[in-house]
């Protein structure tokens, strides 16, 4: 049933389309690397490489356009530009690539439904994202961008990031994940001490199920914009759900869209402190578990089964998915990150390190699974709710 409504909205979670189309591509110096690596095109230096990344907030941004119309606060795309550029930065982060980065932005909009001023709040949440990192010793770099009206492909606004780095080939992580790894996650949720907000955790994926799984028809009469005509009515808003509803998860009450809209947290600044700490050679794989959720490794790994039983608690965001959706537990970890969105590969006598420096930046993290050999690809993620395998 999850996998039909999925394809009904037009999406999907694990993108095998995608991925067919682009598996004759060339893949880059390091075909296992999170993110494809170049020669230095640049500088022609033998010892350098070229990393190129774009990434958009998704249609995370038709829910932010949801709660600016109902609320009309605009803080919230601030939170919209902010998950653009971490889905790209923190992709680059996963094969060492965490300072000196050029980004440039790329907005489409509808101008008769979005005006100046959002456009004005989403430069300025880009600014304020990249003053706050600096703060952290990690330093970004906005080149400039293009904001273009194309109402008649842009159904409300669209927030993209191109972003670039140059780094020593000596420091690049290219994903050896080995039997006896240990895996260490980095919980999504919580508040770091870089944030001003508690973060629910929810990223920047899953985003089109969350939206019209929890909220209510009330959006699809309101809002005829914000979701695509050609979608059956059966799939469309058919939570229960509004976005400043407050609702109670675990004895503790949080705002409706406030959880689904959290700003997707970066972790650059303790990626970027574990390279000066234990080095890159320490660490044999990094996953940045975004698109496919906990089974996303397996596009990095070859002959290898990855255990995952010991997660992190999941948080109260994918609690009220679930229970709003009644979607199966499986699905939910390949949809969403379901607690920890960064996974560190490693020798078991580092992962200590690893721990205790997520700690100095307000993160929980522990080891949540290990790796073994296997004939084929696996992932199994043996939780309370059940035993889910993903290939």
């Amino acid at each position: 049933m999850e996998e039909y409504k999925y394809n009904l909205r037009g999406v999907s979670a694990k993108k095998e389309d995608v991925h067919k189309a682009i598996q004759h591509l060339d893949k880059g110096l390091f075909p296992l690397a999170f993110c494809k690596i170049l020669p230095d095109i640049v500088g022609q230096d033998p010892n350098f490489c070229n990393i190129m990344h774009a990434d958009t907030a998704g249609t995370k941004t038709a829910l932010g356009y949801l709660y600016w119309k109902e609320t009309g606060n605009l803080e919230v795309w601030q939170g919209i530009a902010q998950d653009a550029i971490v889905m790209n930065l923190d992709d680059m982060a996963c094969v060492g690539c965490v300072d000196q980065i050029l980004i440039s932005s790329t907005i489409g909009r509808n101008k008769n439904l979005v005006p100046g001023e959002v456009i004005a709040a989403i430069i300025g949440g880009t600014t304020n994202f990249i003053e706050n990192l600096r703060a952290q010793d990690v330093h970004i770099h906005l080149s400039g961008g293009e904001t273009a009206d194309v109402g008649d492909i842009v159904r409300t606004v669209d927030v993209g990031i191109t972003a670039f780095g140059r780094m020593k080939r000596a420091d690049l992580i290219v994903n050896h994940i080995r039997e006896g790894d240990v895996i260490v996650g980095l919980a999504s949720y919580g508040t770091a001490t870089y944030e001003k907000d508690y973060n629910s955790g929810i990223g920047s994926n899953g985003l089109t199920s969350a939206r019209h799984d929890v909220l209510n028809k009330y959006y699809k009469e309101k809002y005829p914009e914000s979701f695509d005509p050609n979608t059956p009515d059966e799939v469309l808003y058919i939570g229960h759900r509004k976005l400043t509803e407050v609702v109670d998860i675990g004895g503790s009450s949080y705002e409706a869209g406030a959880l689904i809209l959290s700003p997707t947290r970066t972790y650059l600044p303790v990626i970027k402190k574990l390279m000066d700490t234990i080095g890159p050679q320490a660490i044999h794989g990094m996953i940045h578990c975004t698109g496919g959720g906990q089974s996303k490794v397996l596009h990095f790994i070859r002959g290898k089964r990855i255990i995952k039983n010991n997660l992190l608690p999941i948080p109260p965001v994918f609690q009220m998915i679930q229970r709003e959706t009644e979607t199966s537990w499986k699905e939910m970890y390949q949809v969403f990150n379901m607690g920890h969105r960064l996974e560190v590969y490693l020798a078991p006598e580092m992962a200590e390190r690893v721990i205790a420096t997520a700690a100095e930046f307000g993160i929980e993290a522990q080891v949540i699974g290990f790796v073994e050999e296997s004939e084929e690809n696996r992932v199994v993620v043996d939780v309370p709710n059940g035993t889910h395998e993903y290939k």
